[in-house]
């Protein structure tokens, strides 16, 4: 399970894996889908790794997207696992984790999503 080339999710968001290294250290871009609805957003560069394939079959991987945004600082954080079903074809399983940047301590609570 290699995480080059394109991913699209079932809300319709993009990840392009360009770059996958020997140290199994990836780079790319990273798109939302329409049910983002923020049409702020740009296409983002994202940096992540994968365990070593040749070591595990189904890798566990993550990643970061620093997002490019016109207004705010968002990071998110994807952590996940590729599987492979007995026809060969490859699905991402992933976890994320948003924070938004805020102006004091106060309003920190509100900052993560």
């Amino acid at each position: 399970c290699l995480l080059s080339g394109s991913w699209r999710s079932n809300t319709g968001c993009r990840m392009v894996v360009s770059t996958l290294g020997k140290d199994s250290r990836f780079s790319g871009s990273y798109l939302p889908g329409p049910a983002a609805g923020d049409s702020e957003l740009l296409t983002s560069p994202l940096e992540g790794s994968q365990q070593d394939t040749g070591l595990v079959p189904q890798p566990i991987f993550s990643f970061t997207v620093n997002w490019r945004l016109r207004e705010a600082a968002r990071t998110t954080i994807f952590l996940g696992q590729c599987y492979v079903d007995t026809n060969g074809e490859e699905t991402l399983h992933a976890l994320w984790l948003l924070r938004e940047a805020t102006d004091s301590p106060a309003e920190d609570w509100k900052a993560t999503r």
